[in-house]
């Protein structure tokens, strides 16, 4: 169960940010078709927020009608996937890796289980490497790409990209 509290986040970016005030119901992980379509992965974890308590604090998401009832937000310029929505309910679904602790907020339970990937009862057999252990080669691309990020932080800002 999740605590009552204030949740921020926002796309890759920046250029989308949103609050919601309260508790984060039913969060869940959805692994239906459209959602891996929307998601560009194979499941796409979401939570409810109230509508009433939700705002988008920066920026303007796009929005594609997914379906009759369903339209999906998104930021238009760096292309992450953030809301679940369907107009008519007191609630909107933010998608849970948008958060900016998505570890805040477990899933309780999946649905569309008819569409998940049927090895993923394999994935803990995998083998696992930590980004900064991937040798001398992928140490250097990983100081890289840090020292090159774009990325915005986990947090709200004032201005963002910051001013140079």
């Amino acid at each position: 169960m999740s605590i009552a509290r204030i949740y921020t986040g926002g796309c890759q970016c920046g250029a989308v940010r949103y609050r919601a005030e309260g508790t984060l119901d039913d969060p869940h992980l959805c692994h239906c078709r459209m959602c891996q379509k929307a998601a560009g992965n194979y499941f796409l974890p979401l939570a409810n927020a109230a509508r009433a308590t939700f705002r988008v604090t920066r920026g303007a998401p796009g929005w594609f009608q997914s379906s009759e009832h369903v339209r999906r937000g998104f930021c238009r310029d760096c292309g992450t996937p953030l809301f679940y929505d369907m107009p008519k309910e007191s609630f909107i679904n933010i998608v849970l890796g948008s958060l900016d602790d998505p570890e805040d907020v477990r899933p309780h339970a999946q649905s569309g289980v008819e569409s998940r990937m049927f090895w993923f009862s394999q994935l803990a057999r995998l083998p696992e490497t930590e980004t900064d252990a991937a040798g001398p080669a992928g140490r250097e691309r990983h100081i890289a790409i840090l020292e090159s990020n774009r990325q915005h932080p986990d947090y709200d800002t004032d201005h963002w990209p910051p001013e140079e």
